[in-house]
């Protein structure tokens, strides 16, 4: 049987166990796919990982088929879940949005580390400080 030829490969953020038709349906309606298919599958995947936005990477084939793949969540929900925040600061640098500590962001580089182009944790600590500083934490040592 020959292989389906991709039509295209799509990204998308969404929160954990929360995707419905109508949150995806702008990005993945004129695909083709069944929304519902999606939704149920990508829901299922991210179950436990309730509260944190999961990046998802769709590749859809001719015949309307598609691959789901869920990579870990993005630093920014891990960070606000690490520090305890609703949202970052509406504007980093002029007004702090809070903190998190040294060895809490370890700890988000240590489970975002597979998603990174690194493979030093020191090196995966400064990806994560600098997304901490764009949403305007402050870290203590």
């Amino acid at each position: 049987m020959a292989k389906n030829k991709v039509t295209r490969v799509v990204k998308l953020q969404v929160r954990a166990g929360e995707a419905s038709p109508a949150t995806v349906g702008k990005d993945l309606g004129p695909l083709g796919i069944n929304l519902m298919d999606f939704c149920r599958r990508y829901n299922a995947e991210t179950e436990g990982r309730r509260g944190f936005v999961v990046p998802a990477e769709i590749t859809v084939y001719e015949d309307r088929s598609f691959d789901l793949v869920t990579k870990m969540p993005t630093t920014a929900s891990l960070l606000r879940h690490a520090a305890g925040l609703q949202a970052g600061s509406p504007r980093p640098g002029h007004q702090d949005a809070g903190a998190i500590t040294r060895e809490a962001l370890r700890e988000v580089a240590r489970t975002k580390m597979p998603d990174l182009n690194t493979t030093d944790l020191a090196q995966a600590e400064k990806i994560v400080a600098g997304t901490a500083r764009s949403m305007g934490l402050t870290i203590k040592d």
